[in-house]
């Protein structure tokens, strides 16, 4: 991993990072996903990215549209990703706003046959249930949604050698800013 030395290097870096295409024996790129309840309490979930459009600025996921996730986000459109990539010693958070494309059809058949078991489980996910197995796992595309997050703003720290910490906003064309780390 280069260190780097200027704002568009630490831009490109994340980047780089974060357009992993699924396969090729990658494992797959885990990240947190915070929004805010209808309640107004914090939630945070892990999620696989699914993509990522540098010249668009967007990320993707993919969900049930029965979670929490997907109610918190019709209420509030707002959530951040993070990241943590030990190979390159690199925090990425990506603050969002997300629309919601249910039933993706064209991205459903892209899923694999055994991963379409995580969009249709029943009771919905969340849902108290008298033991833990009192549910069914069963494909559904009706219940699978893409949540496209549309990038506002990086927040990037590297922990190298010499810590650096920079933001860069959609609003401004990207400059950046270094902060203090």
């Amino acid at each position: 991993m280069t260190d780097p030395e200027d704002l568009s290097g630490f831009l490109d870096l994340a980047w780089r990072r974060l357009d992993r295409r699924p396969g090729a024996g990658r494992d797959p790129l885990l990240m947190t996903l915070a929004t805010v309840a209808p309640d107004g309490w914090p939630e945070a979930r892990m999620v696989v990215l699914r993509g990522a459009d540098r010249a668009a600025g967007r990320l993707e996921i993919h969900t049930d549209t029965a979670t929490a996730k997907v109610t918190a986000l019709q209420a509030d459109p707002r959530a951040e990703l993070v990241f943590w990539d030990a190979g390159a010693d690199l925090q990425i958070r990506a603050a969002l706003r997300v629309s919601i494309l249910p039933q993706a059809a064209g991205r459903w058949a892209q899923i694999p046959e055994s991963s379409r078991m995580a969009y249709g489980t029943r009771p919905a996910p969340g849902s108290p249930i008298p033991s833990a197995f009192a549910y069914d796992k069963t494909p559904d595309p009706a219940r699978f949604a893409a949540l496209i997050g549309q990038v506002e703003a990086f927040d990037l720290v590297h922990l190298g050698p010499r810590h650096r910490r920079a933001r860069f906003l959609a609003a401004d064309g990207w400059r950046g800013q270094w902060l203090a780390p």
